[in-house]
C-alpha cells in the first residue's frame, strides 16, 4: 500500500452528491487523541498565497526558537511535502507511519454514509497528531479551500492568517465575494486573539470585520498589513505578489508569540531564518537536468498573477520563448489569455476528476494532457520557458526539474 492511499481512499470512492463530512473527521480527530489539544494554532486561509504566509508564519516561529508543525495543502512535488516540522517535510516513512495511524482510527469508525472524509482533512488532522507527537510548540494550519466548512475548524486557532480574497470558488464556497470572505473568516472562534489580513476589496473587509467581531466575541479585530514597513524586516521578504502574503505570515508569527507571553525573536535572527525561505513553485527559477532550458515556475492562476511572472521572466531573461500554461475552468483563463497575448503556449490538461478543462482556447496554442509532459519535450520549447498554473501542475514541473523541496528554511 502507498504511504498516502489511506488518506484518498473514500475521496476516491465518494459518490455524486456526497460532501465533506466534518463530524467524521472529528471523530478521527478525537481517536488519535486531539480532543483536548493544547498546542497554539495559526490557521491560514484566503484564496491565494497560504502556502507563502505559512511557510513565513512558521520561519517566523521557528525563528523565536519554537518547534513549528505545518500542514500545507496541497504539496509540493508529492504528500509527504504536506506535513512538515520547522520547515523540513516528514518524509516517506514518516507519512507511512501516519497513514497506519489513521487506518487503526478508520477500523474504530461505523461506515460512512452521507458524505466522506476528504484528502485535506485527513491530512490536517493527520498533521495535527504529528505536531503533538513530536512535542511541537505551535500548528501552523493552512486550509485547503474554506475556512469554517474546512477541516482546520476542528482545531480553534489563537492566530488567524487571512490572505487575499477573491472569487475563487463561486458557487462552491459562496454565491458572492463577501460570502466567501464570511465562509473564511469563520473559522475565526471564541479564542482567537489576532486576526492578520493581507489588503482586501471594500466590500470584503467590511465582511471580515463582521464575522471576526461575531466569532471572537468583539475580543479580535482585523489587522491589515501591507509587505511595506512594521515589524517585518522587508528585505527578506520574496518579491512579486507573493510578499504581502509573507508579510501577512510573519505578522501573523508575531501575533501568536505575543498572545502566548512568549519573546519575539531578535530583529537579526529574524532576517536571517526569513532570508533562508526557498518556496519552490512561486516565482522559483530552474535548470531542467541535462539540458540549456531554464524555468520559472509559478503558481498563478489570473491574470495578476500572470502578468507579474512574465515581468519578472523579462526583467532577468530579457525575452520568453514558450509558456507552459495549466488552468481549469474554474480559474481566470480570460485574464491569463489576455495576458499571455501572442506569446508561444502550451496547454496542459491534468488527469483529475475534479478539475474540468472544457473552456475554449486560443487557436494558436497547443493542447498536451500531463502524461506527456516530459523534460525533452519542455526543453525543446526553448531555453526560457514559464511554466504558470495550478499548483497540482506547477508540482509536475518541480518534479522535471528535480526541484528541492525537502526543505524550505533552515533554522
Amino acid at each position: 500500500m502507498d504511504a498516502d492511499e489511506v488518506f484518498f481512499r473514500e475521496w476516491h470512492a465518494r459518490r455524486r452528491g456526497q460532501t465533506r463530512d466534518l463530524g467524521r473527521a472529528r471523530r478521527v480527530a478525537g481517536l488519535l487523541g486531539l480532543g483536548g489539544l493544547r498546542i497554539p494554532v495559526l490557521t491560514v486561509v484566503g484564496s491565494k498565497g497560504k502556502g507563502t504566509a505559512a511557510t513565513y508564519a512558521s520561519a517566523c516561529l521557528a525563528a523565536a526558537g519554537w518547534r513549528v508543525c505545518t500542514v500545507t495543502s496541497p504539496g509540493l512535488r508529492g504528500n509527504t511535502d504536506r506535513i512538515r516540522v520547522d520547515g523540513r517535510a516528514i518524509g516517506e516513512d514518516g507519512l507511512r507511519a501516519l497513514g497506519r495511524r489513521i487506518e487503526d482510527a478508520l477500523r474504530r469508525l461505523p461506515p460512512s454514509g452521507a458524505g466522506y472524509l476528504s484528502p485535506a482533512g485527513l491530512f490536517t488532522v493527520a498533521g495535527a497528531a504529528h505536531g503533538a507527537g513530536v512535542g511541537a510548540d505551535a500548528l501552523v494550519l493552512e486550509a485547503g479551500m474554506g475556512g469554517r466548512s474546512d477541516e482546520v475548524s476542528l482545531f480553534a486557532p489563537d492566530v488567524v492568517a487571512v490572505t487575499p480574497i477573491f472569487g475563487e470558488h463561486l458557487g462552491v464556497l459562496g454565491g458572492t465575494v463577501e460570502a466567501i470572505a464570511a465562509e473564511k473568516a469563520g473559522v475565526a472562534a471564541r479564542g482567537t486573539r489576532a486576526v492578520v489580513s493581507a489588503p482586501q476589496e471594500q466590500a470584503v473587509a467590511a465582511t471580515l470585520a463582521g464575522v471576526v467581531a461575531d466569532r471572537t466575541g468583539g475580543a479580535a479585530a482585523v489587522e491589515y498589513v501591507t509587505g511595506d514597513g512594521g515589524e517585518v524586516p522587508a528585505g527578506a521578504l520574496p518579491p512579486g505578489l507573493g510578499r504581502v502574503s509573507a508579510a501577512v505570515g510573519v505578522t501573523a508569527g508575531l501575533r501568536l508569540l505575543r498572545a502566548c507571553g512568549a519573546a519575539g525573536p531578535g530583529a537579526a535572527r529574524l532576517r536571517s531564518v526569513l532570508e533562508s525561505v526557498r518556496l519552490p513553485g512561486r516565482l522559483s527559477w530552474h535548470r531542467l537536468p541535462g539540458t540549456a532550458t531554464q524555468v520559472l515556475a509559478d503558481s498563478a492562476i489570473d491574470a495578476t498573477g500572470v502578468a507579474a511572472a512574465l515581468d519578472a521572466a523579462h526583467a532577468r531573461w530579457g525575452a520568453v520563448d514558450h509558456a507552459l500554461v495549466c488552468l481549469p475552468d474554474h480559474k481566470d483563463l480570460d485574464g491569463a489569455v489576455a495576458a499571455l497575448g501572442a506569446l508561444p503556449v502550451t496547454f496542459v490538461r491534468l488527469p483529475y476528476g475534479h478539475l474540468r478543462f472544457t473552456r475554449p482556447l486560443p487557436p494558436h496554442w497547443s493542447v498536451i494532457d500531463a502524461a506527456d509532459l516530459t523534460r525533452e519535450g519542455v526543453a525543446g520549447l526553448g531555453r526560457r520557458v514559464v511554466a504558470l498554473g495550478t499548483v497540482y501542475f506547477v508540482g509536475l514541473v518541480l518534479d522535471l526539474v528535480d526541484a528541492d523541496t525537502g526543505r524550505l528554511f533552515t533554522v
